[in-house]
């Protein structure tokens, strides 16, 4: 497997078991052009896969930005109306991500930015970060948007809709879009930290887990329960259950199969 060229618009690389998605536009704020957008469709499926990624870790190159949204310069030029449900990837409508992932926001993630770090299963800011769905602001549209209100308090969802104005990343935190807040320049490795306590635990029960917490926004509760349980029935029966017990009475480092 080639390593990814610095010149990539997007690059892919892999650190003790966390792959690392780096949309590489820096000098255009990390914003979503063509080139871009295929090429996180093509790491996301790189990192599905990559049996030795466990965590994918999405961010942008630099401080200024992790991702200000669509390139309006390229909108603009190719007159862009409606955007296909494939312009870029949205985890668990366009395309499939079983393992977790994180946002690891460095700078303003607005528009598409927001939509990317929203994406995510969680997300860790620098406090120089800023969050901002700008759409009402240049006439665009945020259908993506829609589970919003059951990521944060509706109103806080409505206030960032309507508005457009950004919100820090002290606030974003405060109301539950963002898990952790760090200085800049401890955002990689509080990121990495996170990503391999995921990555060391039993592989099929995280992957369950990820199911299990958003069946409440699915189902009616007694049917996510039923559903829960469908999930989590093969993960009872695996050989890591037993891995994990056993391991546990042998004081010793468990071996997870994924099996």
């Amino acid at each position: 497997m080639r390593e990814d060229s610095m010149s990539d618009p997007v690059r892919y690389e892999l650190a003790r078991g966390v792959a690392w998605l780096t949309i590489n536009r820096p000098q255009a704020r990390n914003a979503l052009s063509r080139a871009v957008r295929e090429g996180l469709f093509d790491g996301v499926r790189r990192f599905n896969a990559d049996d030795a990624a466990k965590v994918l870790v999405l961010t942008g190159a630099g401080e200024k930005a992790f991702c200000a949204g669509g390139d309006l310069k390229e909108m603009a030029r190719d007159a862009l109306t409606v955007p296909p449900p494939d312009f870029l990837p949205q985890f668990g409508r366009n395309i499939e991500i079983g393992k977790p992932t994180i946002a690891a926001v460095n700078g303003v993630a607005y528009a598409g930015g927001f939509l990317l770090a929203q994406n995510c299963d969680l997300c860790v800011a620098a406090e120089s970060a800023r969050f901002a769905i700008t759409e009402v602001k240049v006439g665009r549209g945020a259908p993506w948007a829609a589970p919003l209100s059951w990521l944060i308090p509706p109103k806080i969802a409505m206030q960032i809709l309507l508005t457009g104005d950004p919100i820090s990343a002290a606030r974003a935190h405060e109301v539950g879009l963002v898990n952790e807040v760090v200085a800049p320049g401890e955002l990689r490795s509080a990121t990495q930290s996170l990503a391999e306590r995921i990555a060391a635990n039993a592989p099929l029960s995280v992957q369950a887990a990820k199911k299990t917490a958003s069946l409440s926004a699915q189902f009616p509760l007694a049917e996510a329960f039923d559903e829960a349980e469908r999930i989590w029935e093969p993960v009872y029966r695996s050989a890591d259950a037993q891995e994990g017990p056993a391991a546990f009475r042998d004081k010793r480092t468990p071996v997870w199969t994924g099996r």
